[in-house]
């Protein structure tokens, strides 16, 4: 999956890399609530998709995470996925890396109306330095 032309694409469809306005051009949901140590998590239930952030992040994080969440309600529509806590924004897991390349991608592409730059995504965002360079910086 091309994750970069995915968000590139949609970008220019909605005319903007705001993620709640994404979601809500989507029909997707959007729900902030306590959720205590858990950052958010996407689910769908009854063809309603919804993106639950914890209303307790600050918020550059609940932004990070409505990027995440909506990277899941896209590229993986039918899956309820697992939640996304403290500290475990870069598993293993295939889908959660998606997710990530998709709010990353969504942050620094060049399509988007308000890209950030790499010392913004770590330092605003805390996305690790490695992360960047590993998805981002390739030859």
């Amino acid at each position: 999956m091309d994750v970069k032309k995915k968000v590139n694409y949609l970008i220019k469809k909605y005319g903007t890399n705001n993620p709640f306005k994404i979601a809500k051009t989507l029909g997707i949901q959007v729900v902030f609530e306590e959720l205590g140590n858990i950052h958010g998590y996407h689910s769908k239930t009854h063809r309603t998709s919804v993106i639950h952030i914890n209303a307790s992040l600050s918020e550059p994080k609940q932004l990070f995470v409505c990027r995440h969440e909506l990277g899941h309600a896209i590229l993986h529509p039918n899956q309820n996925t697992t939640f996304l806590k403290s500290h475990t924004y870069f598993s293993t897991d295939k889908l959660e890396n998606e997710a990530n390349l998709f709010a990353v991608e969504l942050m620094l592409s060049k399509e988007a109306d308000n890209p950030i730059t790499f010392e913004e995504a770590i330092y605003i965002y805390g996305i690790p330095e490695h992360f960047l360079r590993n998805n981002f910086l390739k030859g």
